[in-house]
Parts: C-alpha cells; structure tokens; sequence
C-alpha cells in the first residue's frame, strides 16, 4: 500500500516544485509576444509573472494545507524549513535570460547559457525535494494523506476536501 503513495507524493512534490521553474519559462513567441499586448501594458503572460503575486498564492496556498495538517509543535521546525525551501527568491525575474544578450549569442553559446540554467534550476527542485520529503518523514500517517491528498496535481479536476 506505501508503494502506492510513493508515485502520488512524487507528483505533488514535483508540482509544488515546478512553480517557480513555470514562473521563469517565456510565452509562447517569445520575448516579442511578450511585449506586445493590451494599451495598459500589462500583457496576461506578465501577470502570471508578477513574483509578488505567485509568492501570495503560495503563502495562502501553505496556510491552508497547515491547517488542514493540524501540525504539532514538535513538526513546527520541519515546516519552517520546508516554507524556506520552497520559498520563491526574490531575484527570480533577474534571473531570467536576457533575450537581447541571447540573441548576439551563438547556437551553441545560447544552448550551453540555457544548460547552466537548467541545471541551476534542477538543483534548487533537489533542494526543495529534499527539504519536502524530511517534512513528510515527520507527519503522521493520518498527516501524510493529507499531505498527499492536498498537494497532488489535479489537471482540472476539483480538488478533494480532506
């Protein structure tokens, strides 16, 4: 019955991960499409963008997933360290390749400079990962499903009331 869960919590962790990682890919089109948009300037793929505002879902996100948790003080310090872990840098929109620079790049400079993005973003999801699963490792078995039930992706469908 655990090897069930085992898939189940992959996913949700790799869906709480994936945040910040969605939050740095560039609209479809490219830098142009991106620029390009309603005459109030704020095109719908920046909204999505804005750090202040994924960083309030998050945190609203993590307030109601801890009170479904009922954590206990003892699990309180796990939780800290799985909010920082998963904490959205406040950098993270600097951090986004500079189209311009990219393309006076050549194709193989521009692919080794997506590379070492790339990597630095897998290492930050390892990162979060790990800090996840010793919060997970810390729940009860009633806390873990939950857990589980409350982070699994849900691809439009409604999401389960623990």
């Amino acid at each position: 019955m655990a090897s069930r869960f085992k898939p189940t919590l992959l996913a949700g962790l790799l869906a709480l991960s994936g945040f910040a990682v969605l939050a740095q890919m560039p609209p479809p089109g490219g830098h142009a499409a991106m620029m390009a948009g309603p005459a109030d300037g704020m095109h719908e793929g920046m909204r999505h963008r804005d750090p202040a505002r994924m960083q309030a879902r998050m945190d609203k996100f993590a307030a109601e997933l801890k009170a479904r948790l009922k954590l206990t003080p003892a699990q309180e310090g796990a939780w800290t360290t799985l909010l920082a872990a998963h904490k959205m840098p406040a950098d993270m929109m600097a951090k986004r390749p500079d189209p311009d620079a990219l393309e006076k790049l050549s194709t193989p400079e521009r692919l080794e400079r997506m590379k070492a993005l790339r990597s630095q973003h897998m290492a930050a999801m390892d990162q979060r990962d790990e800090a996840t699963k010793v919060f997970y490792a810390a729940l009860t078995a009633e806390q873990q499903k939950v857990f589980d039930a409350s982070t699994m992706p849900h691809h439009g469908r409604p999401k389960a009331k623990p």
